[in-house]
């Protein structure tokens, strides 16, 4: 019998696609059809509706303050039914502004609010008088390891729920919490991109088996030659993080 194929949304793209976020459903859909998966990869651009009751998996990627508004409108929109699936476990990426279009609101430096979808309790405040928070960024996470990657935001986010890790290197959140991200039902977002999931494979499968999970399609991965991969991910805390690479030694040790 013809298996299914894995469904995945990249929302907006002709608007929120500021960190190559078309190379993170280049590898979710790679790494998927290396282990025999179909997979189809639906783009929905501004001028239509999504239809999430077909998805298994939606990428929101990062867009600048002008973009996000635009999408935070046509997302309200349909926030009753991106609710309804997000709580019967529809798996979400978001990524940078798609991560701060998740709460309840993201307020601008001239102090206007941007009401956001209310997916998770959380929100986001850039001040005028405050520094971005930029940068090479390293975080710890209890899933999936050392995360490596770049940030580039004016935002401020607090949120209640659990984080995505613990930042090891950069800042995270908000400059201060030491907390990156966060993780609530079966909803990844966090502020590393450069895009996120090239440097990345462990989160890339672990998204992916929550993709399959939801799809009722068989979870187990089989292993995939990541020696490049992890070998860039050394290179890049090794010259630039030197505090952080005893922890990727510690991840590799749990592999």
């Amino acid at each position: 019998m013809r298996r299914k194929a894995l469904c995945i949304a990249h929302l907006y793209p002709d608007l929120l696609n500021l960190y190559a976020d078309r190379g993170n459903i280049a590898v979710l859909q790679r790494r998927l059809e290396w282990r025999g998966y179909e997979v189809e990869v639906v783009r929905v651009t501004h001028s239509e509706t999504p239809q999430f009751s077909r998805y298994h998996l939606v990428l929101l990627g990062g867009g600048s303050d002008r973009e996000q508004a635009i999408v935070a409108e046509k997302l309200r929109a349909c926030a009753p039914e991106f609710r309804s699936a997000v709580q019967d476990g529809l798996p979400v990426l978001a990524i940078c502004g798609g991560y701060q279009l998740l709460g309840e609101y993201y307020q601008l430096p001239s102090g206007e609010k941007v009401p956001g979808l209310g997916l998770v309790d959380m929100v986001t405040e850039a001040r005028p008088d405050a520094p971005r928070l930029i940068g090479n960024i390293a975080v710890w996470s209890e899933e999936v390891g050392v995360i490596v990657g770049f940030e580039n935001h004016g935002g401020r986010t607090r949120h209640g729920h659990r984080p995505l890790g613990r930042v090891l290197h950069g800042h995270g959140n908000d400059g201060v919490s030491g907390q990156e991200g966060l993780r609530h039902l079966n909803i990844w977002g966090t502020y590393v991109h450069g895009p996120l999931l090239p440097k990345n494979p462990a989160l890339a499968d672990a998204v992916l088996r929550d993709a399959l999970g939801y799809a009722h399609l068989p979870e187990q991965l089989e292993p995939l030659n990541d020696r490049l991969e992890q070998e860039a991910r050394t290179a890049f805390v090794s010259l630039r993080m030197e505090d952080v690479a005893p922890m990727l030694r510690t991840e590799a040790e749990l592999r």
